[in-house]
């Protein structure tokens, strides 16, 4: 692996049908995987020192593994991606996830959201398992390897400790991942080393991001930080509900994530965002009207609030960051605002701190089998594709799922050149 002075490249040798999937996390994981039942050999190449770094990173506060959902509704989340995933997500879905997981001995459980989680809460166990299983069957790891692209004679360079490595195998998989968490791995800098062959990809665009918003000084310095509970948020025609958190610059959580793609583009296009959030939105309109139409009397505006609305904290503190003073004077202006205040969006947090990337390769440029059409041979899966989905488990579930079919149609086209 290393590099002797005065002798040139080392040249990774492997067995003579043999597969180099670049790329450690799950995509790439999978791949292998599929790839190692067929009896290939199998070379795993990652920039970084240990594999699956983002899949860790994941799993840090409890690992979102798939969603238990019907599987049309599951489809659907997948926005305008999803005719492009449908057979890879039905050759291996969440079902078939759940199955891999028990396999590899650990034990899931289901929430009340529908989402599946191992019953550890974390990526660890599972990923240790993985990697003994891939090991054990004859997988080579080469870490610290970066990927620099292709030598006159088609052989894949890499950036080694020791210098440069070169492999000439059989076929390659590409499992490089987006352009978010570029300190885990996915930095994005393949798409250039792509371009060079011909091959263009759609431009990287933040998803499952916070957002940007122009928070006053007093506001920031008392609530960022903090959560608000059981709201709705709504844009256009998409009204979603769950928590969210208020952050020194804006806002993030769970369902801001949900709405990030329709905020993101909005944004683009338009150059903001109005978000409308109902603070509270169990409380029936007219008894909500009724209640704030009660006389004050000597209790403070903050009281009366608690007291009528059940507002409190942040959500009271965000009512008065976004309506005029005058506003808490008429009560039917304040039980509208409650119910539908609006929040504008100014952008999406960058690029680096988003959760997942929309952009990538289009599927249009690749044949079923998720193979490069430009490229034989050379065959993509994971994040670098040009597909979202919300959190939720709908991002892994995709990974592993066209790691599973690129695994697979690398394994068929590889058979097909021996007949």
């Amino acid at each position: 692996m290393s590099r002797r002075r005065g002798y040139g490249p080392a040249m990774v040798k492997s067995p003579s049908r043999s597969v180099a999937v670049i790329g450690g996390g799950p995509a790439g994981l999978m791949a292998a995987e599929m790839l190692l039942a067929r009896g290939h050999g199998v070379d795993i190449f990652d920039a970084k020192p240990s594999l699956g770094r983002k899949f860790l990173m994941a799993g840090k506060s409890g690992l979102n593994l798939t969603h238990g959902e019907d599987f049309e509704t599951l489809l659907t989340r997948f926005g305008e991606g999803a005719g492009s995933l449908e057979a890879a997500l039905r050759a291996f879905g969440p079902k078939e996830i759940q199955a891999w997981a028990q396999g590899l001995g650990t034990e899931l459980f289901t929430g009340s959201s529908g989402r599946i989680f191992p019953k550890a809460m974390k990526a660890s166990p599972l990923l240790r398992a993985w990697l003994s299983r891939l090991g054990g069957g004859g997988v080579r790891v080469h870490t610290r390897h970066r990927w620099t692209g292709w030598a006159e004679d088609g052989a894949l360079v890499f950036e080694a400790p020791d210098g440069e490595v070169r492999s000439l195998p059989d076929a390659t998989i590409l499992a490089t991942g987006g352009a978010s968490w570029p300190r885990l791995g996915s930095d994005g800098a393949w798409a250039e080393i792509l371009r060079g062959r011909g091959v263009e990809s759609a431009p990287f665009k933040p998803a499952n991001c916070g957002f940007l918003v122009d928070w006053s000084q007093h506001f920031r310095e008392r609530f960022a930080g903090h959560p608000l509970k059981s709201c709705t948020l709504s844009i256009d025609d998409i009204t979603v509900q769950g928590d969210f958190v208020v952050t020194d610059t804006g806002i993030e959580g769970g369902v801001v994530y949900t709405l990030s793609a329709r905020l993101r583009d909005k944004v683009a296009a338009k150059g903001a965002a109005m978000l409308l959030v109902n603070l509270a939105p169990d409380r029936d309109p007219d008894r909500l009207l009724n209640a704030l139409s009660r006389p004050r009397g000597k209790r403070s505006l903050s009281n009366f609030l608690r007291q009528a609305t059940g507002l409190e904290g942040v959500k009271a503190g965000l009512l008065r960051e976004r309506l005029p003073a005058k506003s808490f004077e008429t009560p039917r202006t304040l039980a509208k605002a409650i119910q539908s205040l609006g929040i504008l969006v100014t952008a999406p947090r960058p690029i680096e701190g988003a959760i997942s990337t929309a952009g990538g390769l289009v599927f249009q440029d690749l044949d079923d089998g998720m193979m490069i059409k430009a490229m034989p041979g050379v065959f993509a899966a994971g994040e670098m594709l040009d597909w979202e989905a919300p959190t939720g488990g709908y991002l892994l579930t995709a990974c592993l799922a066209t790691g599973h079919a690129a695994g697979n149609a690398a394994g068929d086209w590889l058979d097909g050149q021996t007949t």
